[in-house]
């Protein structure tokens, strides 16, 4: 875990009535943050515009959790993007969205490189248009020597097609002999997902107040705290990310066991 004092209380200055810098036990802050980014459509329906301004809007809060991050000291940063089940929305939503990933991401590296910032993506990249697939294929090449924060984009992802594909890995090295039946366990199955090498998530924020996973990280997030907030994603500021570090500091994770008072 990696911050500058500094820096730390100069982005956190100017803080709201609730919650504060002065709240938080940064000896205490979570390895592995996750965000299930939800919100865009319906904040730009409320102000009476097309949706795709909603995704616009996203990015801002995006910039803005990526830096809050790196000021905090986080080991990584991972975000729900687009999921398998986003296929279904309107083309020309779907279009706009793999147009965004690209132009935002080319935007966003002289930030990353600044910040130290190694990026990692996480689905079935091969479904996504050239385009896209050829920008975040340039993205991990000039952040690949970074050595601060990861950076994690759930892409075309899905937890249960992850799952059916780690299970078909498994099995294939069954049948070819590579692997015996008997010695698959919990880490043969998870060095097959997607998310291998990453820790598992300590804290999921999911933003807009709906109270539900979206089929995101199934396997990682059996001992994850959960913060839900009504806020929608493009007013996800830095305080709200504030928040959610303060409640997740006021939890007893048990793990399964025992903790005593």
């Amino acid at each position: 875990m990696r911050y500058d004092e500094a820096k730390l209380a100069e982005y956190f200055s100017q803080a709201p009535e609730d919650v504060s810098l002065a709240d938080i036990d940064m000896a205490r802050i979570p390895g592995h943050v996750s965000i299930i980014m939800d919100g865009n459509g319906r904040w730009a329906q409320a102000r009476g515009l097309d949706r795709s301004r909603g995704h616009v809007a996203g990015v801002d809060s995006l910039r803005e959790a990526v830096t809050t991050s790196v000021r905090l000291g986080l080991d990584v940063l991972s975000v729900y993007a687009f999921s398998t089940e986003n296929w279904k929305r309107p083309q020309e939503e779907v279009n706009m969205l793999m147009h965004l990933f690209a132009t935002t991401l080319l935007h966003e590296l002289p930030l990353f490189h600044q910040e130290n910032v190694r990026l990692r993506f996480f689905g079935d990249l091969e479904a996504l248009p050239e385009e896209t697939r050829k920008v975040f294929q340039q993205g991990l090449d000039e952040t690949a020597a970074n050595t601060g924060m990861t950076f994690a984009l759930a892409v075309n992802y899905g937890s249960r097609a992850e799952l059916a594909r780690a299970a078909r890995v498994l099995a294939q090295r069954v049948q070819d002999g590579e692997l015996d039946a008997s010695a698959i366990d919990e880490n043969a199955l998870a060095s097959e997902l997607y998310t291998a090498g990453l820790p598992d998530p300590d804290l999921l924020i999911r933003t807009s107040g709906e109270l539900r996973l979206s089929n995101y990280l199934l396997w990682q997030l059996a001992y994850t705290e959960f913060y839900v907030t009504p806020t929608l994603w493009p007013d996800f500021s830095r305080w709200e990310f504030l928040r959610a570090i303060k409640s997740f500091q006021g939890r007893k994770r048990r793990f399964g066991g025992v903790v005593n008072s």
